[in-house]
């Protein structure tokens, strides 16, 4: 009985580990103002505009996108590149 538990125990923080590390999922509906192959705008709302970048491995189902199709865009925010900057120096102080 210990050797279960401790097995089901192991997977569950094994599981716990792996969902942790996944970015966050985000979805966004409504029509589709612009459509490039590149980019994908969708209009969220009466004026909250989402443009998310598309490539070839993008799963597209339901038909053809096109100017004015309502659509349903499931993405995630992944980092592309990050620059660190020196924080400023402090000013020596006055005696």
């Amino acid at each position: 009985m210990k050797r279960i538990l401790m097995v089901v125990g192991l997977v569950v923080l094994v599981a716990s580990f792996a969902l942790a590390g996944a970015p966050k999922s985000y979805q966004v509906t409504g029509p589709v103002l612009e459509f490039d192959g590149d980019h994908i705008t969708v209009l969220k709302g009466k004026d909250e505009k989402h443009e998310i970048a598309f490539d070839k491995d993008v799963k597209v189902t339901g038909g053809e996108i096109k100017k004015g199709a309502k659509v349903t865009v499931h993405y995630k925010m992944v980092a592309v590149s990050v620059e660190v900057k020196e924080p400023p120096k402090e000013a020596p102080k006055k005696k």
